[in-house]
């Protein structure tokens, strides 16, 4: 459905009973990590923390937790992508059967990314890493994780939106010999987007400016971890799932994603530190190892912000479902 914010998607699925509300407080050391992944066991609904212990922010789990929900969530769109998909593998298919595409020019507009001149929803307030639910979500992690980013960066070479790169990066915010409030760890591979790009800076001399966007319209989230195409924006495949265009808005020289709920702006250089370790995919931890350290300019949010979250762990798990989707939107190639 194309959901102006996280804020409606969560109404929607209250709406229609696939969202419970906790008002009690909980701990996002440990505890509410263990909620979730109990809740994904059972199948359960999402669940929207009112009181998350130590943050100001509510959280929100389980969103993607059944495959029955993320279709729910978006139930006016997913079949016009599979249609994209369908001409992707068979061009010739369109001349056979026009009218069954009639609706994919309005994709094609979504999918394009609107620029937006006045302040961006997301840039309502500023706050504090620390302020951010610090989510922990196994015994030996090295620290607080942001487990649902979108990392957002452009290639210095080709700078734009329509060449830029959306991944679903490992960040961690807390711990370890990061300063507080004032570093991150970036945790990606050399041959990734983000990988590419800061390996272009490094060749100029030049910091990597990076903007690592939380929350937003679902369809935003889910960009974030597509394989697509190199050369191919995640912004535009979140237009076009979500049914509306990726906005932004530029702001001392990072590109800002104007409906998410969170945005961190920094930059990157050579300089690293050690990361995790994390409880990973596998039912293993990923030991600690040097990796990119982004020094933060800010941290802006929505007024109404909420704080989306998963665990990672011996599959299934979350992930797992994003898998499902994935298949189910690209069958047809």
């Amino acid at each position: 459905m194309g959901y102006k914010s996280l804020q409606a998607c969560v109404k929607d699925l209250e709406k229609h009973g696939h969202l419970v509300r906790v008002s009690a407080e909980i701990d996002p050391n440990l505890e509410i990590a263990e909620i979730q992944r109990r809740l994904y066991e059972a199948q359960g609904p999402a669940v929207l923390f009112e009181n998350v212990k130590g943050s100001p922010f509510p959280a929100v789990a389980n969103l993607f937790g059944t495959k029955e929900r993320s279709h729910f969530m978006f139930r006016d769109s997913i079949a016009r992508v599979r249609k994209v998909m369908e001409l992707k593998a068979n061009p010739p298919a369109f001349f056979k059967n026009p009218f069954r595409y009639w609706d994919l020019p309005y994709g094609g507009i979504t999918a394009l990314p609107g620029r937006k001149w006045f302040k961006a929803p997301v840039m309502a307030g500023q706050t504090t890493l620390s302020q951010l639910p610090q989510v922990k979500s196994w015994p030996m992690d090295g620290g607080a994780f942001i487990t649902l980013p979108q990392v957002y960066s452009e290639d210095p070479n080709s700078p734009g939106v329509m060449k830029s790169n959306m991944g679903m990066y490992r960040v961690q915010i807390g711990g370890n010999d990061f300063v507080p409030d004032e570093e991150v760890g970036l945790h990606y591979q050399i041959h990734r987007g983000i990988g590419v790009h800061h390996a272009n800076a490094l060749a100029q001399g030049k910091p990597l400016k990076v903007s690592i966007f939380v929350g937003g319209p679902p369809s935003h989230t889910f960009a974030a971890v597509m394989p697509l195409p190199e050369g191919l924006a995640e912004v535009m495949f979140a237009g076009m799932l979500g049914g509306r265009r990726w906005r932004y808005k530029r702001h001392q020289g990072h590109t800002i994603s104007a409906l998410a709920d969170f945005c961190i702006t920094g930059t990157i250089t050579g300089f690293t530190k050690p990361e995790g370790p994390f409880g990973d995919h596998l039912g293993y931890y990923s030991l600690a190892h040097e990796f990119p350290v982004m020094k933060v300019d800010a941290v802006y949010h929505r007024k109404d912000a909420i704080w989306p979250f998963t665990v990672v762990g011996r599959p299934p798990q979350e992930d797992t479902s994003f898998g499902d989707l994935i298949h189910d939107v690209t069958e047809p190639v």
